[in-house]
């Protein structure tokens, strides 16, 4: 069906009573919701009242802000006291081209003079003497279960 004067008048009757496009369309019969949006868009109709009536915007109280987490101070790190080691550093017995396998490989002079040495003590395990191992390798620091315990704690905190 077309759009006639009588109908275009009803449609405008029932759009300003608040209706939806839907119920325009069905109350008129013949045309879609489609065709009736295009006909109020095209005469530039305003909505008049309200379909239903718009629900009342609840407001929610405030709620007070949450108060910032202070993180207790952390008692400065005390590294342990350095202590103090004597090496022997008297020329060693080994140079560069006697060298052997289990010979301690610590280095005595300066690489650049003729009169550069090794250690050249017995060495059981790895390059180096007793004594000078303890000089190069620092023993790792084992941390306490309770450091360890915090630690975790903060990675899900």
């Amino acid at each position: 069906m077309g759009w006639t004067d009588e109908r275009t008048e009803l449609m405008q009757k029932l759009w300003q009573d608040g209706l939806s496009a839907s119920q325009v369309a069905r109350q008129l019969g013949g045309v879609s919701r489609n065709a009736v949006i295009g006909k109020v868009f095209r005469m530039g109709l305003q909505r008049g009242a309200p379909s239903r009536p718009t629900r009342a915007v609840k407001v929610r109280p405030e709620r007070p802000a949450r108060p910032l987490r202070n993180p207790q101070p952390r008692p400065p790190r005390v590294s342990p006291p350095m202590v103090a080691r004597y090496v022997d550093e008297t020329p060693g017995i080994a140079t560069p081209s006697t060298i052997g396998a289990h010979m301690c490989r610590w280095p005595i002079g300066d690489p650049t003079h003729d009169h550069f040495t090794f250690c050249g003590r017995g060495s059981d395990v790895g390059p180096y003497c007793v004594e000078h191992a303890g000089v190069a390798y620092q023993p790792r620091t084992q941390k306490t279960s309770a450091a360890n315990l915090a630690r975790s704690l903060r990675r899900y905190l």
